[in-house]
């Protein structure tokens, strides 16, 4: 199969690595993609939400099968544009990519296909947002409507921080269009978790699980970042829980779904809250998590271009996925004054050495070579340094050697990913 992959952060890369071991590939292309996946196919100067550039690429090149990384280009259309011009696409159509590509459709559909999840009302003006967080109180969740690169998220543990990210989002922008309207939610408490399955109609097959951590400093301290590291498996999650799960957050979604006339094909990365009363919603994501996708996929033993391929076709590939038994952790070296402000241009060395250490694997995100050929920072998430190990220690000790070796100025990292797996 010829196949266009698109995107360019740590999660193409690992997508990249993980196609690129299948027998059934013959090419792999990737738009824009990275200075990594570059080393595992060709790259294509078109960005990621070019939907008319795309379409005209893949048909040029007689493209088998688009993958879809990133949720931008599914809410633009990408899916609904192949199936115009006759190319495959395993992704949701535009209509279905509204689960993520709007925070209150997505609470729509929850609440009539009795999902479990937090309540949550949607605002259209300021001023309404900020006296319901007055007559709700705090700690309560306030979500950009729309598409956010996973930091329209503030958990504000009072009042006037609530208000303060209403006036943030909807009166001074600092969301662009995404925050134009809010969902207002109750805060749930728990242990959270990354949900992953093959979906295509009403039916899902479990893929796996993974455990993000979600803000900027350690002990879960500052603002909510796309994600600064993952542990796969997560602790307390097994593969029956992990079914039940898919029981009650999914299958119904799916459902409900099909009776809209917007089913949904693809892969979902249900985000989700284990509370003592069981596990509940928290958000549906259309694609493939980042940095999750970086650990699930290191474990990962069986051919993903089939299951792909399949999902294209509108079914399920019906071949067990299997992983490996061992642990896997990714921690995500990011750029100074990430997620707000991030320096690019400095100079990245020691990713060669990081490789030579047993079991790990580095993933580009935001890198680009410089006049010089030099790797250098270009974005706010960098790398995904990550590790395979028989326990979570082993793999935890390696995905940080992995990092020690790796350096460059103005570096920031988490250093308690996977702490509470262990």
């Amino acid at each position: 199969m010829r196949v266009l992959l698109v995107g360019s952060g740590g999660r193409e890369h690992a997508l990249a690595a993980t196609l690129a071991r299948s027998p059934k590939l013959t090419a792999l292309f990737i738009a824009p993609g990275n200075p990594g996946t570059a080393e595992l196919g060709t790259n294509v100067a078109i960005g990621a939400s070019d939907v008319p550039a795309l379409i005209t690429f893949a048909k040029e090149q007689q493209v088998d099968l688009i993958v879809p990384g990133p949720e931008a280009p599914l809410v633009a259309g990408l899916a609904d544009a192949c199936a115009a011009a006759g190319l495959a696409c395993a992704g949701p159509t535009q209509a279905a990519a509204r689960l993520e590509g709007s925070k209150s459709f997505s609470k729509e559909v929850c609440y009539a296909a009795g999902v479990p999840t937090a309540r949550g009302e949607r605002f259209t003006s300021a001023e309404d947002a900020i006296t319901y967080i007055a007559e709700r109180g705090a700690p309560i969740v306030v979500k950009a409507d729309g598409l956010a690169a996973g930091k329209g998220v503030v958990v504000a543990q009072t009042v006037a921080e609530a208000q303060d990210a209403v006036r943030e989002m909807m009166t001074q922008g600092s969301m662009g269009d995404a925050g134009r309207s809010v969902v207002i939610e109750d805060c749930l408490v728990g242990e959270e978790v990354s949900l992953f399955a093959f979906c295509s109609g009403e039916t899902a097959m479990l893929i796996g699980a993974a455990q993000d951590h979600k803000r900027i400093g350690d002990n879960d301290t500052g603002p909510n970042t796309g994600g600064m590291g993952a542990v796969s498996p997560p602790r307390g999650f097994d593969r029956a829980a992990q079914e039940d799960a898919l029981d009650l957050l999914v299958r119904p979604m799916l459902k409900e779904m099909v009776r809209r006339g917007t089913p949904f094909r693809g892969v979902i990365f249900a985000g989700l809250m284990l509370t003592e009363t069981g596990p509940q919603l928290i958000e549906y994501n259309v694609r493939f998590g980042d940095p999750e996708a970086q650990a699930l996929l290191l474990r990962l033993t069986s051919d993903l271009l089939p299951a792909l391929a399949a999902l294209a076709e509108d079914r399920l590939d019906t071949t067990p996925v299997t992983f490996s038994d061992q642990a896997a952790i990714s921690v995500v070296m990011a750029a100074r004054g990430y997620p707000a402000k991030p320096e690019t241009g400095a100079v990245i060395s020691g990713i060669a050495d990081a490789e030579a250490l047993e079991g790990v694997r580095v993933f580009q995100a935001g890198t680009k070579e410089n006049a010089l050929r030099e790797l250098v920072v270009a974005g706010g998430r960098v790398l995904s340094v990550c590790a395979l190990g028989d326990t979570v220690q082993e793999a935890r000790d390696r995905a940080y050697a992995g990092v020690k070796a790796i350096s460059w100025d103005g570096a920031a990292w988490r250093t308690d990913i996977g702490a509470r797996a262990l």
